[in-house]
């Protein structure tokens, strides 16, 4: 029997989406902004359908195709404030690109209930399930600029090497199964302690399985779809790749390689340690020659990614805990970076380049400030939330005896430190080239300053947001 209690936010969301394609339907084009604030809406009661009946403790449900537990809740609450600022930075953005249509936020919804399901993941299949409804929304979401040759060359990348990716994760779960006879979590944990050396067909598994998880975080060597993506989409759409999907991605390498494949940690951390040591290498050296703002930020997501794996290679839940909080706190900064890019951006104008936040303090000091702010936190300065997230991981990585690594981390974290100097530079220094005015809707200029202070004010207490990460996991 299946909880229903527990699959409540699911379930709701589901219901939500279907009513707005049907209004969405009848609406013109003068009252879409109807879809918007519908959208809004099924956030917003997703949001509280998850706070009112969530689990109180754990409960698997749906025949141990689905867990509902406190860590669960945690990322899917995140996930909510992401997908809410990315609608709010995006309406003006699309208005005056006359993209404001309502394909744009059910896709986005959409996205969210593949996240949902993935965050709550009992099996291998319905982690599949849910990755799929992800992948085909942000492949549409790509594609989304119709006139725009290069959105559908990025979104034609991104769908061949998403299938390549899925496939791959199909594969390595029909050898697991073969292996185990379960696709279930707790089954395939329970079958891999009693093995006293992994088999081929296991091995193989594994291996597949790390492959699409990598894929789907972007890290090296699977990287090669996300510079081209983050540059071709409509800069809207890079906000949500950009964000949500990383707490997806923390998601699938959570439940699969520490619930499911826990007891075989000693190999596939082997496999992460390479991972990550390639992700900040190429994220941090190949951003500082991008002259695009979209385009250095997403071979600084590679980098960050470098990081979130790091946590995983960290021993016990201590660093799951470490990767858990960089990640919330990865997709905030995010949110306030491809924010910024929509606020410069008007009528006609796409703000892409690093030339174009050239003299942004003398254009608006208030935003430039956010702007550094939300960069400072990237590169990991105290006392922003970026110093600590990157500080978590390192610790993590010492107390598992592998000082090297975190070293290596450290020399990275200050190479990628040049280039987002070089933004600050642009902002505060150069001349500027534009002397319009920013334009923008009070309520974006409120989230969007939020967005920024809420760095500064996490990062000089993140002890709370620390706390509730090893009380949700643990």
């Amino acid at each position: 029997m299946i909880d229903f209690a527990a699959v409540a936010a699911e379930i709701f969301l589901a219901s939500a989406i279907c009513a707005i394609i049907l209004v969405d339907a009848f609406v013109s084009q003068e009252h879409r902004q109807v879809t918007y604030l519908l959208s809004l809406v099924a956030v917003v009661g997703t949001a509280a359908t998850t706070l009112f009946c969530g689990a109180d403790g754990t409960v698997v449900t749906a025949s141990g195709s689905y867990i509902a537990d406190s860590a669960g809740s945690m990322l899917k609450m995140t996930t909510y404030l992401i997908v809410a600022l990315v609608f709010l930075y995006s309406r003006d953005y699309l208005i005056e690109q006359r993209l404001f249509k309502g394909e744009f936020f059910i896709l986005g919804l959409f996205g969210l209930l593949g996240i949902m399901v993935m965050i709550s993941a009992g099996s291998l299949l319905t982690m599949y399930l849910g990755l799929e409804l992800l992948s085909l929304s942000l492949y549409a979401l790509v594609a989304f600029k119709r006139d725009s040759a290069v959105a559908a060359e990025s979104a034609m990348k991104y769908f061949v090497l998403g299938a390549i990716a899925s496939g791959t994760l199909l594969y390595g779960t029909s050898l697991i199964y073969g292996v185990t006879g379960t696709v279930e979590f707790r089954g395939i944990a329970a079958a891999a302690s009693e093995f006293e050396t992994l088999n081929l067909p296991f091995t193989l598994g594994l291996v597949f399985l790390v492959v699409g998880i990598a894929f789907k975080f972007g890290a090296v060597p699977f990287h090669m779809w996300l510079p081209d993506v983050y540059e071709g989409s409509p800069t809207p759409v890079t906000l949500f790749i950009g964000t949500a999907p990383k707490i997806a991605a923390f998601a699938l390498a959570w439940r699969v390689l520490v619930e499911g494949l826990g007891p075989v940690d000693v190999d596939w951390r082997s496999m992460l340690t390479v991972l990550a040591v390639l992700s900040l290498a190429i994220g941090n050296i190949v951003a500082i020659a991008q002259t695009n703002f979209k385009r250095m930020l997403a071979y600084s997501t590679i980098s960050h990614v470098g990081f979130i794996l790091l946590g995983f290679i960290g021993g016990d839940y201590g660093g799951v805990e470490a990767a858990m909080f960089y990640t919330v706190t990865y997709a905030v900064m995010a949110a306030g970076a491809f924010g910024t890019i929509l606020l410069l951006s008007r009528k006609g104008f796409e703000s892409e380049q690093l030339d174009d936040l050239k003299g942004l303090n003398a254009r608006s000091p208030w935003f430039a400030l956010i702007l550094m702010l939300v960069i400072l936190s990237m590169a990991g300065i105290p006392p922003l939330v970026g110093f600590h997230a990157k500080l978590a991981v390192l610790m993590s990585i010492i107390d598992a005896d592998m000082l090297w690594l975190a070293a290596y981390a450290v020399v990275m974290a200050v190479i990628g430190a040049y280039y987002y100097l070089r933004v600050i530079w642009y902002m505060y220094f150069a001349d500027s080239e534009a002397d319009a005015p920013l334009e923008a809707a009070t309520d974006m200029r409120i989230a969007l300053s939020v967005n920024g202070l809420v760095l500064v004010l996490v990062g000089m207490f993140p002890g709370g947001l620390l706390d509730l990460c090893a009380r949700v996991l643990n």
